[in-house]
This record gives C-alpha cells, structure tokens and sequence, in this order.
C-alpha cells in the first residue's frame, strides 16, 4: 500500500467505527480485523501504520467527529506529514479543499467534562488518553514473581503480584501463560481485588464477574480454599471463565448465569450467607479509555443515567447477599463522580445500618468513603473503590 492509501484505508475504518459507536456495533479492534481479513494485501507493515493512524484519530477526538475524513482532517492538522497524503490519487484521499471539516482535538465529550471526579484536573482528564501499559498479575497458585523469569518484565511499582511487560509482548504465546502463571490484568484491577480482603475459606460472590479476571484473582487470594459464586448476565462472557480457571488450577469458582431483573431470585440460596459480595458495576469505562478510546463515543447521557440506576440496583442486590459482618465492595473503572463517590454516599444514605471503611489499600486518594485510582496519579487505570460491613 502507498502511504496515500493508507490514509484512505484509515478513513474508510474512521467511517466503520463512528457509525458502530452511534449504532453500539462492534469495537474498534473488531472492525480492523475484519477489514484487513478482506484485505490480503495489505502486508503486516501497512496494517500497522493504518492501525496507529486510526488509533491517533481516535485519541485526539473526545467528540464524535462527522466523518472519518474529519477525524483525519483533525490529525493531519498537527502531524505535518498527513496533508501530503490528500493527494487524489487513485487509491488516496481527494485533496483538501477550503471549508473541508476536520475534527477538534479534546479530551472528551464536553458534556462530560464537569461530571468527573472533582480530584481530576484538566492534566488528569487528557492522562486518560496516554497508551496504557502491559500488566500481568502472577497467580499465586502457580508462581512467585520473584520466581518468574519473563524478557522484559518489571515489578509493578504499587501490586505486589504484578508484572509489567514491554509493549507487544505475545503474552499468550509464553510459557508462563500456558502454564497458568500469569494472566493480564491491570494493576489497578489488581489492587481493587486485593482491597476485597478475601481469605481461604470464605465464601465470595461476584455479582458482576464477567469473563472472570477478578474472581480468578480472588481464588488466588483465597489459596483455592472456599467458594466463589462468579455471576454474571452475558453467557458469552462468563463461559470464557471456566477454562482459564482451569489453566490456573482453579477449582472453588462455580458460574452462575443470570437473568436480568431476576437476580435475586437465582441467588435466593446464598443471600444473607456471603463473607464478601463484590460488585464490579457495569460503568461508563471513563478510567479505561486508554485502552478503548472510542468508547468516548458511544458515552451519552441517556446510557449514563441506565448505568446509574444499574449500579444503585446491583448496590441493593448485593447488600441482600452479604451476612452479618460480612462486606460489600463496590467498584467501577470509572472517574465520573456520579458512579463513584456519589453512588457511594447514596448507598450509605439508603442503607445506614452498613457501615462504611476504608478500602484496605494504601493507594490511589480518598473520593468521599472511598478511594480513586487514575492514570496520572497511580499509572494503573481508572478505578472507584468502596466497602462496608454489613450490620451483625
């Protein structure tokens, strides 16, 4: 591909993935791949440089831009070798014309802008767009990190059972993957499953586990001892949590599928029973948008305020799980307030007999009865973490 044409490729994606972010359609990564899949020439060279084209697109956008060609227009404002490339050519772009749009740079959607985390300020918010890092988290089961011989890897400066690896490292193509002693996971994540406090023997329930990242890492805080309830409502999700566990040498997790608006009821057998129930929410995903930049685009505030109520639902769910003593843990990978510490002091108000502690982590800053990680501050991603005791 000429390098004409690999910004036309990069428009034609632009175009792909603005129309999935308003229509909820596939993700950026998925629509690359299948546009290259029709694309055999296209070398490995041109799908990276279309690749890094899109994704600097994207970063720089917090608004929707009108086409992919504004988007593009947008970069090519600040990368001097960009316009040249508008040549016309039979499989470039058509030449710049005056009054072509080209999108404005911003962090993100400006309707946004005041709804986050008041600890957050205008460096913080654009720190949500640098390129995240590598992180594993060793499985205690297997391995020691100590013990761990990986090219490249460093001790992460905040999880005690984290690795951080160079950028590209084929994670699953290592021996220590195959061997169940390591799986990707932010440290951030690492931390928010720590400050669970789970411990051998427990019973766990995590109502919103997903494809299973933090319930495998609370069976390894747990030394396989116990009981994990992995709940979640997407099938596809939770039927990816069985095999990794097994590669982990895990055998107390079970999975519970659930059927939205009917949870309590397939949880009926456990509520008032559990050590610690954790609800990682459903959220807007604001703390990890260095790894999903376009998910600004799909943000609006009607599917803010649904998340909002689906979080202050899954709070009152889960108070009903947690037995006297036990505790509830809260998190969300966003910095918005209103899914953070505002969710955090609704929750107190309309339970007051939960008392509400401090997360047992040291890191991150206090937000209200809780604490908040961000890129800037902690180099992890983007988390609000909360936790009370449930009465005796």
């Amino acid at each position: 591909m000429t390098p004409a044409a690999r910004a036309q490729a990069a428009i034609e994606l632009l175009d792909q993935i603005i129309t999935a972010a308003r229509t909820e359609g596939a993700a950026a990564d998925t629509l690359i791949a299948r546009y290259f899949k029709t694309r055999r020439y296209a070398g490995s060279k041109d799908r990276r440089a279309v690749r890094d084209i899109v994704y600097r697109a994207i970063r720089r956008s917090g608004e929707v831009p009108a086409s992919g060609r504004a988007a593009l227009l947008g970069l090519a404002g600040e990368d001097p070798a960009l316009p040249a490339l508008f040549d016309g050519s039979p499989h470039g772009p058509t030449q710049i014309e005056a009054g072509d749009e080209a999108a404005a740079a911003s962090a993100a959607p400006k309707w946004l802008l005041p709804r986050f985390d008041p600890l957050l300020d205008d460096a913080e918010i654009a720190a949500l767009l640098d390129r995240a890092p590598l992180d594993v988290r060793v499985n205690r089961l297997r391995a020691t990190r100590d013990a761990l011989d990986i090219t490249g890897a460093e001790p992460t400066p905040l999880s005690p059972i984290g690795l951080r690896l160079p950028e590209g490292t084929q994670v699953e193509a290592s021996d220590a993957w195959t061997a169940g002693q390591i799986e990707v996971q932010d440290e951030g994540s690492q931390l928010v499953s720590i400050a669970c406090g789970a411990a051998p023997g427990m019973t766990v329930v995590d109502l919103c586990a997903g494809a299973g990242g933090k319930s495998l890492a609370l069976a390894a805080e747990m030394d396989n001892s116990g009981r994990i309830i992995a709940c979640d409502t997407d099938r596809g999700r939770l039927s990816r949590l069985p095999e990794r566990a097994v590669r982990g040498g895990i055998t107390i997790a079970e999975t519970r599928l659930l059927d939205p608006r009917r949870e309590a009821e397939a949880l009926a057998d456990i509520a008032g029973a559990a050590d610690v129930v954790l609800i990682d929410a459903p959220c807007s995903g604001t703390g990890t948008w260095r790894r999903n930049p376009e998910a600004r685009w799909r943000l609006t505030p009607e599917r803010l305020e649904r998340l909002t109520l689906l979080q202050a639902r899954l709070l009152d769910l889960g108070a009903g799980l947690v037995r006297p003593g036990g505790a509830l843990v809260y998190v969300t990978c966003s910095l918005l307030a209103e899914e953070g510490r505002g969710q955090a002091d609704a929750f107190t108000r309309r339970r007051s007999s939960f008392v509400s502690e401090l997360p047992p982590i040291s890191w991150g800053r206090p937000a209200g009865s809780g604490r908040l990680l961000t890129p800037a501050h902690d180099r992890t991603d983007g988390f609000f973490v909360a936790r009370w005791r449930a009465p005796c």
